[in-house]
């Protein structure tokens, strides 16, 4: 069988993302320690619990899959901004984008009895467009132990190479066991599934992707996330949700009541009540963006 690669929590982001790039996934232990991930299962159970099973094969007949985790649980929040995750992305996406964002937030529970979901890219929800770049990076936390008995998540190491019609073998898959409050990190583009929970006991894991800023996101966080709870956020948090502009154009609106004096072009962060911060990395300042327009 396959093996994935596991590295220490102090372990550099360049080297995770280099083993990432190689491999398309690999684990790194003990990220955050027990108490943490305790406290976000806390947070989570009740919206875990009101969450109905999954209707299809996919999705999981014996799993749910509960979202909006950035507006319920501010210790989401905290791992959705963990600087070890933070860093790998910097390295892993902003080659192909100028800033990326918050993908998904979603916590997954596979319950006693759910089978082997189907293996699988993610970078699927874009359909087959995609060519020749890398779209997201992944985050599945484990807030309980994953074991293989538990439905630990499969993993095929090596896999991002491979043409899209070949098919893993039993032999080339690793399964993703780790310790509570470890993390697998993986590509967009490797191919994995969730395990069959063979237990008496829910398998927990929080699934925090992210993804290149100029495109569409998997999770509507402006639904998810409005600006009534997303204002009271960290804004670097809140730019991640996507308030703020992507490039020169992305992401800007109007205020559709004409009574309200904000016409024309506003950068998403004036819907939280504030001006872009000077610090951005943008092709143009913030004091460009006017009531009137975009200068030039």
């Amino acid at each position: 069988m396959s093996e994935l690669t596991r590295v220490a929590a102090a372990t550099p982001a360049k080297d995770i993302t280099g083993a990432i790039e190689r491999d398309g996934a690999v684990i790194v232990e003990n990220l955050i320690d027990e108490q943490q991930a305790k406290t976000a299962l806390d947070e989570l159970r009740p919206h875990i619990e009101a969450t109905p099973t999954g209707p299809d094969d996919f999705a999981g007949h014996q799993t749910t899959r509960t979202g909006a985790l950035v507006a319920r649980s501010p210790a989401c929040r905290a791992l959705v901004m963990h600087p070890s995750i933070i860093g790998m992305c910097d390295a892993f996406l902003l080659p192909n984008c100028k800033r990326y964002q918050l993908h998904l937030a979603q916590v997954i529970r596979l319950m006693p009895g759910q089978k082997k979901q189907p293996l699988h890219r993610d970078r699927l929800v874009w359909d087959d467009y995609l060519q020749g770049v890398e779209p997201q990076l992944n985050t599945l936390w484990a807030l309980t132990d994953f074991t293989c008995e538990n439905g630990a998540t499969q993993v095929v190491p090596g896999s991002p190479a491979w043409p899209k019609d070949r098919e893993a073998k039993a032999e080339e898959i690793s399964y993703a066991e780790m310790p509570r409050g470890s993390v697998l990190v993986y590509s967009g583009t490797v191919i994995h599934a969730g395990g069959a929970n063979n237990s008496a006991a829910d398998r927990v894991g929080l699934n925090i992707t992210y993804s290149l800023g100029w495109l569409r996101q998997e999770e509507n966080q402006y639904l998810s996330c409005p600006p009534e709870i997303a204002k009271d956020l960290d804004p670097a948090l809140q730019e991640l949700l996507g308030y703020t502009m992507m490039s020169y154009a992305l992401g800007y609106f109007t205020p559709p009541d004409p009574a309200s004096g904000q016409s024309g072009i506003r950068p998403p962060e004036f819907a939280l009540g504030r001006r872009p911060r000077k610090n951005r990395n943008r092709l143009q300042a913030p004091e460009d963006l006017t009531d009137s327009g975009r200068a030039g």
